[in-house]
């Protein structure tokens, strides 16, 4: 049961959702810089600002899990670029999870989510897995709908936001309003907004800002675009990334690959987890092949890889992708399912630190502090203890 509130709590509540919600119903405008393309967007979901307030409220919502301990946010946390600082999050339970958790930083963007699943391509369906699922049990909702949706109706701000982000469903009635289809809905509209386009690298490149990029961070781009590194023949584009899809875009690219990280019995089987795509593909030549990660903020995102298991990135660069793979490093031999774009090659302690004051010049500090991005419960409230 949901905890009661004291009166003049509900009527605090109440009047900040709805203070919210009055600079929130202007139709929705994507705040892009010109050289981005606007995100694409399931035409069942149109944006609208109430229905992206009421995904911000859901996302740092801790009671959405099973115990009233985990949000959304708890393994999106908006300092790290929406990731947890872990090498493999926890759930409700304290099992521990086989994957690190991803950045969301212009998720929008992302035309197949998660590390390995490449079918799940849409962010209203993406959600129901941390909310109900069970291996790994994450928020531990699995059976417990029916106590999900009496708090929802409960309480007295979901009942201002939900009725204004679905109207149509508010005129059905509270079985249409609250449900599934509206809190995935509400979710991934908010994650649509997680946009992080305002690094010093973006202000060099595109800003017209000289000044906004250091010597070493150039040198470090040139080496990351060289033909020496390679880097960006997987993290290229606007977000770093070989996978995209936006607005405009005729198709979209998907980029999955097996970097040689692990090569424990020589065909790419990994300790302790599933083997990449190959879990869904049923393809052997997938195994260890990995969605390639965006590396946008990714200065503020340690550990690193899938699994975490690379604390820095100079270990990325030095003893991982330097080395053609860290299996080579490890004396492990070459996995035969690895990439050819990891090939190796030759880089100096001066040269990695370049590298890095590039990748450092990535970081979004505006977008780690938005408010517009940040928690909007008050303290002390059932959301947020």
């Amino acid at each position: 049961m949901p905890r009661l509130l004291r009166p003049a709590v509900v009527a605090a509540l109440a009047a900040a959702a709805m203070a919210l919600l009055g600079a929130a119903g202007e139709s929705w405008r994507w705040p892009l810089p010109d050289w981005v393309p606007p995100p694409a967007v399931p035409a069942d979901n149109p944006m609208s600002a109430d229905k992206v307030l009421l995904g911000r409220h859901l996302f740092y919502d801790k009671r959405l899990s099973r115990d009233g301990s985990l949000a959304c946010a708890s393994c999106h946390e908006q300092a790290r670029a929406f990731t947890d600082g872990k090498a493999v999050s926890q759930g409700v339970t304290g099992e521990s999870g086989t994957r690190s958790a991803m950045s969301l930083a212009n998720v929008a963007y992302l035309p197949v989510l998660t590390w390995q699943n490449p079918q799940l391509t849409a962010l209203e369906v993406q959600a129901l897995i941390p909310l109900f699922g069970e291996h790994p049990v994450e928020m531990g909702l699995a059976g417990r709908e029916p106590q999900l949706f009496a708090m929802l109706q409960a309480d007295p701000v979901y009942r201002a936001l939900f009725a204004r982000a679905f109207p149509d469903e508010a005129r059905q009635g509270d079985a249409a309003l609250y449900s599934l289809a509206t809190l995935t809905r509400a979710l991934a509209s908010f994650q649509r907004t997680l946009l992080s386009f305002g690094s010093p690298y973006d202000r060099y490149r595109y800003g017209g800002q000289p000044e906004a990029l250091s010597a070493a961070a150039r040198r470090g781009e040139e080496l990351f675009f060289g033909e020496k590194l390679e880097c960006y023949h997987c993290h290229g584009g606007f977000n770093f990334t070989d996978n995209l899809k936006h607005a405009r875009s005729a198709f979209a690219e998907t980029g999955f690959h097996n970097t040689g990280l692990y090569n424990v019995d020589g065909r790419g089987a990994y300790p302790g987890s599933s083997p990449g795509i190959v879990e869904f593909t049923g393809e052997p030549r997938d195994a260890g092949r990995f969605r390639t990660p965006t590396l946008r903020n990714v200065a503020v995102t340690a550990p690193y890889m899938h699994d975490g298991s690379i604390a820095t990135l100079p270990q990325v660069l030095r003893e991982h992708y330097a080395r053609a793979g860290r299996a080579v490093a490890l004396g492990q031999g070459v996995n035969p399912l690895r990439s050819e774009l990891i090939a190796g090659f030759q880089i100096s302690e001066a040269e990695i630190a370049d590298v890095v004051a590039f990748l450092e010049s990535l970081t979004d500090e505006a977008f780690l502090r938005d408010p517009r991005l940040a928690d909007p419960w008050p303290a002390r409230t059932p959301a947020a203890r």
